[in-house]
């Protein structure tokens, strides 16, 4: 609600509830916005933090599509 009730021109951002891991990315995210070198920093941050999420998404797409093909699992059973 209180976000609704901000004045125009206030910019708000929301996280969910017991979302501190995603207010900490936003907040970098607002920090690398800047064009100082700590901001310069922040973006090459977090590109590498992107690549290694792109990554571990991919390897779990790739387990998902081989428990859908019938392929042998590997590495944990059920």
């Amino acid at each position: 609600l209180s976000i609704v009730q901000m004045p125009a021109g206030v910019p708000v951002a929301t996280v969910s509830v017991g979302g501190a891991r995603n207010a900490g990315l936003l907040a970098v995210r607002i920090l690398a916005a800047g064009s100082d070198e700590q901001a310069a920093r922040l973006r090459t941050a977090m590109a590498g933090f992107q690549d290694e999420l792109r990554e571990a998404a991919d390897a779990k797409g790739a387990t998902l599509r081989g428990r859908a093909s019938g392929t042998p699992r590997t590495g944990f059973t059920v």
